[in-house]
């Protein structure tokens, strides 16, 4: 019985031993069959995912360039715009000081008057009216109450003159741009209108057409800029009316030119009036001397004519006189050469019609205004008399 039991144990043992080897070796196959079956699955899975991927990776590179390119560029953008900025700054630090500087320097009241004088020369020259021809500068006269000095005296076609004065007084203006508290500066605006307004009564009362006559009775003040009168005129709206009451015409550098350029026109047009009078005494003596060369022309014409005819006649007389004799010569058999006869001539001469040309030969007068049109007269040519062989 033990020995069944010991055969049975080592059978089973045996039996065991070949089914669990058996099973470990199925168990490998399947796991190496598993991990190659994995393994390629794995492969294929990430070549897929690479496909997937290699799109969005060169899409990404190209992203990355373009940032790395706008980075550049913001760069350089931002360096040329603190370079301009810089640029801007010390222009306008420039600026401030040349500004600064123009303003103290117009406080002084000969800078301010060589100031409105150079704007003043400037809109003359503008306007096409050059110095000391059109218009003096500085002229003074003298009077009972003191001397008068103009800054400018625009001379007028036919002998009239207006007066220019240039020294508006602009202070109070600058003072009000200068200021920061609103109150001070309403303040000075208002002083600037009071100045102005004292002004034109003192230009008024100068009454400078007595002066500088013959002129029109008003006296031009000139401001040397817009905002000057614009500021003036806020604030004392009837500053024009009461200018006008006084005699006083204010001009800006705008309306100054416009006057200038009227007043140019209309040297031109004297001009052009003082030379019409001369082209009218040149065609006086042009339509006169044409008159003295028509007679000569006639004459000779006639002398032409004259000297045709004694040709004619003259070949008349060889051709009835002389080659009848002469040419007996040939009938004698003594010469061989035949003797022809001059052809005689007959000139078209063109006579003379013009009523200027004929004007000294028939001792007449013709006005120029009713010479009548050469091209509806018909043409007339004398015939030319020639003496028959």
């Amino acid at each position: 019985h033990r020995r069944l039991e010991a055969q049975f144990e080592a059978l089973s043992r045996k039996v065991l031993a070949a089914g669990t080897e058996q099973f470990l070796v199925q168990a490998e196959e399947r796991m190496r069959r598993s991990q190659e079956h994995g393994a390629a699955e794995l492969a294929r899975r990430e070549e897929a995912v690479r496909h997937l991927v290699e799109p969005l990776a060169g899409a990404l590179e190209k992203v990355r360039a373009e940032v790395a390119e706008a980075e550049r560029a913001r760069l350089a953008a931002h360096g040329s715009l603190a370079e301009q900025v810089r640029g801007v700054r010390d222009a306008s630090e420039l600026l401030r000081a040349e500004t600064s500087q123009l303003v103290t320097a117009l406080r002084s009241s000969q800078v301010r008057g060589a100031w409105g004088e150079l704007q003043l020369r400037r809109v003359v020259e503008a306007a096409g009216m050059l110095p000391h021809v059109d218009f003096v500068e500085q002229d003074q006269v003298a009077t009972d109450d003191g001397a008068l000095r103009p800054d400018m005296v625009v001379r007028l076609a036919g002998g009239k003159q207006v007066v220019v004065d240039a020294k508006v007084a602009f202070l109070g203006y600058l003072d009000a741009q200068g200021a920061t508290d609103p109150a001070v500066r309403a303040d000075r605006l208002a002083a600037h209108a009071r100045h102005m307004r004292k002004h034109v009564d003192d230009l008024g009362a100068k009454r400078y057409w007595d002066q500088f006559g013959p002129a029109p009775e008003f006296v031009v003040m000139f401001v040397p800029a817009e905002s000057f009168l614009s500021a003036a005129v806020e604030q004392d709206p009837s500053l024009l009316e009461h200018a006008v009451s006084k005699n006083v015409v204010i001009a800006t550098p705008m309306t100054m030119v416009a006057m200038l350029r009227t007043i140019a026109y209309a040297w031109r047009q004297d001009a052009l009036a003082t030379n019409a009078q001369q082209v009218l005494t040149l065609g006086k003596e042009l339509h006169g001397r044409l008159a003295v060369m028509g007679s000569h022309l006639a004459k000779l014409g006639r002398q032409l004519q004259s000297a045709a005819d004694s040709y004619n006649r003259t070949v008349g007389s060889l051709e009835t006189r002389v080659l009848v004799s002469a040419r007996r010569f040939a009938d004698l058999h003594v010469v061989d050469d035949e003797l022809t006869t001059p052809p005689t001539v007959n000139p078209q001469l063109s006579a003379v019609s013009a009523p200027e040309l004929l004007a000294s030969v028939n001792e007449s007068v013709v006005a120029i205004d009713e010479r009548p049109d050469d091209r509806d007269e018909p043409r007339r040519e004398p015939s030319a008399g020639g003496a028959s062989a």
